[in-house]
């Protein structure tokens, strides 16, 4: 019962097409925030159980740590809190 790669590509178009923009804007904010929360129990098995906020910074920094400014911004802050 193995479905063809098109099929199943095919019936995800249709289906997004179906949503109206909210549910699609709706959709993509609930997988950003799976995302982040992959993320944040990825650095908590690598690194170990951390406050909230230094978490959530850990989190942006995955995220977007490969832009110099915003990776810069981030570790300035976290250089702030482990004070």
């Amino acid at each position: 019962m193995s479905s063809d790669p098109q099929d199943i590509e095919a019936i995800y178009n249709e289906r997004i097409a179906s949503m109206s923009p909210a549910e699609r804007v709706a959709r993509s904010a609930a997988m950003f925030q799976w995302t982040r929360e992959q993320l944040a129990r990825q650095i908590v098995r690598e690194c170990g159980e951390m406050d909230t906020e230094t978490l959530k910074l850990q989190v942006a920094l995955r995220l977007y740590g490969s832009e110099p400014e915003v990776r810069a911004l981030i570790e300035d802050e976290l250089d702030r809190i482990s004070r």
